[in-house]
C-alpha cells in the first residue's frame, strides 16, 4: 500500500529551479506524518544513496553539505505534504529523489530530477 507519493520533478538547465513535493496518504499514516521526521534522499546511477534535507516535526532543518544555501526543506502539515524546494541547479544533482518517514521506515516511489549543462 502506498503511503508516500512524490511530484514536481524534471527536466531543467543548469541554474534553474525546481520544487519537489511528497505527500502522505491514509488516515492513519496523515497522523503520524505529522509528528514524526522526514527526509529527501537522492540517488545517481553508481553512486550511494545521499541524504539531501531532513525536517523534524517542529520545523527544525538540516542539510547535506552539497545543497546548503541552494536547497530549502519546509512542511504543510494541514495539507500533509512536506517540499524540497531546490535553486541554482547543478549537473551533479542529477539523481532520483526519494521521500522517507523515519516512522515506519517508509519510502516513496521516486521522482527523476535531471539537470543539463
Amino acid at each position: 500500500q502506498v503511503h508516500l507519493v512524490e511530484s514536481g520533478g524534471g527536466l531543467v538547465q543548469a541554474g534553474g529551479s525546481l520544487r519537489l513535493s511528497c505527500a502522505a496518504s491514509g488516515s492513519i499514516f496523515k497522523t503520524i506524518f505529522k509528528i514524526t521526521t522526514v527526509g529527501w534522499y537522492r540517488q545517481a546511477p553508481g553512486k550511494q544513496r545521499e541524504l539531501v534535507a531532513q525536517i523534524t516535526n517542529g520545523g527544525i532543518t538540516m542539510y547535506g553539505d552539497s545543497v546548503k544555501g541552494r536547497f530549502t526543506m519546509s512542511r504543510d502539515n494541514a495539507k500533509n505534504e512536506v517540499y524540497l524546494q531546490m535553486n541554482s541547479l547543478k549537473p551533479e544533482d542529477t539523481a532520483v529523489y526519494y521521500c522517507h518517514s523515519s516512522s515506519g521506515d517508509y519510502w516513496g516511489q521516486g521522482t527523476q530530477v535531471t539537470v543539463s549543462s
